[in-house]
């Protein structure tokens, strides 16, 4: 039986410190941490991982939307970055 457990994960980073990408499609590029989300051992760098989301109008007259947004990474693809 697997037990559902709600540990907080340690991050290695912080907020407002500047990582650099390690791994995957945005590799070698530099940003700032803006949230960390310690469930999903996952972080939200500023600029890197936009994802396009549409949002559908939700009342006739209201005009649908397309949002560009920061999407999170897993915080094991950045390390930290010395200028």
């Amino acid at each position: 039986m697997k037990k559902n457990l709600n540990l907080k994960k340690k991050v290695h980073i912080k907020i407002g410190e500047k990582v650099k990408i390690i791994s995957g499609q945005e590799k070698g590029k530099i940003g700032r941490v803006q949230k960390i989300v310690r469930q999903k051992n996952k972080i939200i760098v500023e600029g890197i991982n936009i994802r396009v989301k549409h949002i559908k109008a939700s009342r006739p007259g209201q005009n649908g939307e397309i949002k560009r947004m920061e999407f999170p990474i897993d915080s094991s693809n950045v390390s930290l970055y010395k200028e």
